[in-house]
């Protein structure tokens, strides 16, 4: 009788007790579901969770059950219908006091929630959902530097008390500043390299007055274009975050492409509207001296003004610099102000800054709100902006006040209409995007398509591991049924990994499933061969075991290594679907190692190695 540490077989014991819990809750499926979060972005409280159950119930809704999940409220429903019923329900009945998503959730029960368990994250091909392919515009990005640097300058050239004739960039690289004299050009170019050494900064005197030319370098650009990707996908994220959809996935592809999975989403509309908007705002103070009818007939607008128009169509002249914009918005929320639906807008200190000092220095003149929005529009689409190629920027006047009283950090917008107060309190919650965005590829995965996926996929582990039991069973006896049993070990410890790391499991991820089962077989049958032949040279059966996992522990390791690097390659380098292989692949060489070369070995010395007298071995083949 050979012995074996008994740590060993603890540690197999408390390793399938941990995965067993851990791969419990997928076991239990999904149910339709609503996941309410305050506007205000506060946490739901249990009261409120009641009001909302009583609204519910008054309306003839049965709630399966509900619970508060982190700061949301999560609704879970017998069917889909309920769910719709009960979205329209919330919306109507709460003023728009939620943020509504529709989601599919786990019907784990209440311990496996408290104790922080959950099934598989499953990919967009499984859950069903859309799928987003957004083109950032990079030299747009470049303009937006180039417009706020602009606006710096002409903000420095009044503070130095430094007289100018004019602040401009071509679009691509350059910002160009005239000046009344070559002194002027001189002094304004000496602060420019001292506030940023960085800087390409070139004087011209020549003739009369003088200029300053800035340039941006190739790096710079370069820069400013990642910078913009990166804002952009974290502006995506916090809009996803917004619109309350779980498990999402943003991330970049190539080098200017952001993609953007959205399971569960059954409203792709909602979803691109919200993702893809580009809208911000801008507050400017209104041109009290010069006609805007002028402007409007003669399509020029006076020095230092530029001609708007508000949503009725009247024609406003508002002044060239902008008091604040949007990317110095820190929390907004909707609501309503004397009965008109509004926007409460908290900024930033510079931004709060600039607006008290506004604020101080105008009281009693008229303050405008700018709403921009920049799209792409098809050839021979309208477009009632500026409309450069294929992008049209509208801007419109939503809002003119009178400036009553000297404010900073916080007031209020109005002049908009409810749904839209909603979704701009939304996208300035979010943050504006660095650089507009175009979407270029766009998918719709239906639940019920994803659900056959998953029936399918499950169908086709199972046509698998049952020929491979019985080929197993019938090839190598009672060590096949160890083999597995194994098999079966392996499959809940994967399951109970992914569970454990919320790894995203897509169609290719099942694929990995069945390929680990292979490669599992594969390292059980390496052992067994070596174990017949030691048998074969003569061996005792107790000898034979030990000599075949020893022996085989080489090759075992070699092959699973090897793919293991390839693993590793293929997440690195790969992306979407062939990451999600990857990784399933990955874990699935870490579950058969330690099965393969610990599980197996334990219980086949509990079955066989164990024993003072053994004759022969249940290996098949005559052994």
């Amino acid at each position: 009788m050979h012995s074996y540490p008994a740590w060993k077989i603890w540690l197999v014991v408390i390793v399938l007790l941990a995965g067993t819990v851990l791969a419990l809750p997928n076991v239990f499926g999904e149910a339709p579901a609503l996941q309410l979060s305050r506007n205000d972005r506060t946490a739901v409280t249990d009261g409120q969770r009641q009001q909302v159950l009583s609204l519910l119930q008054s309306k003839g809704v049965t709630v399966e059950n509900s619970y508060l999940e982190g700061d949301r409220l999560v609704l879970r429903f017998d069917d889909v219908s309920a769910r719709l019923k009960a979205r329209d329900v919330v919306q109507q009945g709460t003023a728009d006091e939620y943020l509504v998503a529709l989601s599919d959730v786990p019907r784990t029960p209440g311990w496996m929630r408290a104790l922080g368990l959950k099934p598989m994250s499953l990919g967009l091909d499984l859950r069903g959902g859309v799928y987003f392919m957004y083109e950032v515009d990079a030299q747009g990005a470049v303009k937006q530097l180039l417009t706020s640097m602009e606006s710096d300058y002409r903000t420095m050239l009044r503070k130095e008390r430094i007289p100018f004739t004019g602040v401009a960039s071509d679009g691509v690289d350059t910002v160009r500043i005239g000046l009344r004299s070559g002194d002027d050009a001189e002094r304004f170019a000496s602060l420019l390299r001292k506030q940023d050494p960085n800087l390409s900064v070139d004087t011209d005197t020549l003739g009369e007055g003088g200029s300053v030319t800035v340039s941006l370098s190739p790096t710079q650009i370069k820069q400013r274009q990642d910078f913009a990707i990166q804002q952009n996908i974290t502006t995506l994220r916090n809009r996803v975050d917004e619109l309350g959809v779980t498990e999402p996935i943003v991330a970049r592809q190539g080098l200017d492409r952001i993609v953007v999975q959205l399971p569960g989403v059954q409203d792709p509309n909602e979803a691109l509207r919200v993702l893809g908007a580009t809208a911000t705002l801008e507050f400017r103070l209104v041109d009290e001296q010069n006609d805007p009818l002028l402007a409007a007939s003669t399509k020029r607008a006076p020095l230092g003004t530029k001609l708007y128009y508000t949503r009725d169509g009247r024609p406003v002249l508002l002044k060239r610099e902008t008091i604040v914009s949007g990317e110095q918005l820190t929390d907004a929320s909707s609501g309503f102000q004397q009965g008109e639906p509004a926007v409460m807008v908290t900024l930033d200190a510079r931004g709060a800054s600039k607006m008290l000092e506004t604020t101080r220095q105008n009281l009693g003149k008229p303050m405008a709100v700018v709403f921009i929005e920049k799209k792409r529009v098809a050839e021979g689409q309208p477009c009632k902006g500026i409309r450069a190629g294929n992008e049209c920027t509208e801007e419109e006047v939503i809002n003119q006040a009178t400036i009553r009283g000297v404010f900073g950090s916080n007031f209020q917008i109005t002049g908009v209409m409810a749904n839209e107060a909603r979704e701009l309190a939304l996208l300035l919650r979010a943050g504006s995007l660095a650089a507009p965005l175009y979407i270029v590829e766009q998918r719709s995965v239906g639940p019920s398509l994803g659900a056959d996926n998953i029936a399918r996929g499950v169908r086709a582990l199972i046509i698998g591991m049952l020929a491979t039991f019985a080929f197993m069973a019938v090839y190598y006896r009672g060590f096949g049924m160890v083999a597995n049993v194994v098999l079966l070990t392996n499959v809940v410890l994967l399951a109970a990994l992914l569970s454990m790391l919320q790894a995203s499991l897509s169609l290719p991820g099942i694929a990995g499933i069945v390929l680990t089962v292979g490669m599992a077989v594969d390292a059980n049958i390496l052992i067994f061969e070596r174990i017949r032949e030691e048998l074969r040279n003569g061996m005792s059966p107790h000898a034979a075991i030990s000599a075949g996992y020893e022996k085989a522990f080489s090759a075992i390791a070699d092959s699973n290594i090897t793919t293991l690097i390839a693993g590793i390659v293929l997440f690195t380098f790969g992306t979407g679907p062939v990451r999600g292989f990857a990784v399933v692949l990955s874990l699935g060489i870490v579950t058969s190692m330690f099965t393969a070369l610990i599980v197996s070995r334990v219980l086949v010395y509990l079955l066989w190695d164990r024993k003072r007298k053994l004759d022969r071995l249940s290996i098949g083949m005559g052994y």
